[in-house]
């Protein structure tokens, strides 16, 4: 089952903008944690300002990743996730790493339901 991303930024960037966005957090994925390239499932919510109250140290591109996975991976692995989100976003569309959070969750495997309705601690 592919990590789950959720993206959220202030509206107002351009289309190209949020396809680097979320072309970097999917190659880091596949760099740092090995998913298929394939295996592709994101979402980019864009925010009003009235409605996304963040720090006054952070920029018009803070931007805050959630992905939810299944448990497992090593703390190496998710150090290395983090690295290559920053790196990728820094590099396209020119995002600071200061105005990047990145939060990971890892449900127990009885939480996930996947291939008609399965628990995935039940799949194969």
């Amino acid at each position: 089952m592919c990590p789950l991303v959720k993206i959220e930024i202030l509206k107002g960037k351009s289309k190209e903008y949020k396809k680097a966005v979320m072309d970097g957090v999917h190659d880091a994925l596949v760099q740092a944690i090995k998913i298929p390239d394939y295996d592709r499932f994101q979402r980019l919510y864009e925010l009003d300002k009235a409605n996304f109250e963040y720090p006054e140290t952070k920029t018009d591109n803070v931007t805050l990743i959630e992905i939810i996975m299944f448990q497992g991976r090593t703390i190496k692995s998710k150090k290395a996730l983090y690295r290559a989100i920053n790196d990728n976003l820094a590099q396209n569309p020119g995002i600071d790493g200061d105005d990047t959070t990145i939060v990971l969750h890892e449900p127990s495997l009885e939480n996930w339901g996947v291939k008609g309705g399965k628990p995935a601690n039940e799949i194969d």
